[in-house]
């Protein structure tokens, strides 16, 4: 299992609200959900489904040297690329407009990771998951039962998992990325350290 998850909200309607960045209601994210939701899938097989597709479908700016910058969901649906920050705003108003509490962690690694806690109501328990992409040394995997995130920390190096489930995307992220002007390696130096 991973650390132990705190939640910022007691109320699962916290985690499941669209807003300006996790744009659920976006009419490309609702068809998206809508086709990547297995017919007669449970909420494991509905979370597994778009959890893949963000992870292995949109990629990941770094990996794909991409000079593009994208923030909002259905930005990064529609261009298909973005940071780890803005594929977790993606997987998260997936899921919201599917109506399954989906939530923001962070790590620190040198910079900040961003990635998602989803709760299960089946097991009534949260889980995390990081949609990066396995590209250059990441191995996010689904799993229920051990956590698989892109990256092991390395605690000498200072690097850290931040507990706190998250009901919106850091304001930090948010800032950065909306203040960030596209071109190559725009992303070198500027990315935040704390949520």
């Amino acid at each position: 299992m991973g650390i132990a998850l705190k939640i910022e909200s007691e109320r699962f309607e916290d985690y499941l609200v669209a807003d300006t960045v996790v744009d659920h209601d976006h009419p490309l994210i609702r068809e998206t959900a809508d086709r990547l939701s297995p017919r007669g899938g449970t909420e494991v097989d509905v979370i597994r489904s778009m959890f893949h597709f963000v992870r292995d479908d949109i990629a990941h700016t770094v990996d794909a040297a991409d000079p593009r910058v994208t923030l909002l969901a259905s930005e990064v649906l529609r261009e298909r690329v973005g940071l780890c920050y803005a594929k977790s705003h993606l997987l998260a108003a997936l899921l919201r407009g599917q109506g399954i509490p989906t939530g923001f962690c962070y790590q620190r690694i040198g910079v900040l990771h961003g990635l998602n806690a989803v709760y299960l109501a089946g097991l009534d328990r949260w889980i995390r998951l990081d949609p990066r992409g396995n590209r250059n040394g990441a191995d996010a995997q689904f799993s229920l039962e051990d956590e698989r995130l892109a990256w092991s920390l390395d605690p000498s190096r200072g690097e850290i998992d931040l507990p706190t489930v998250y009901t919106a995307p850091s304001s930090a992220v948010v800032e950065t990325l909306s203040s960030a002007k596209p071109g190559p390696a725009w992303y070198e130096g500027i990315l935040p350290h704390a949520p």
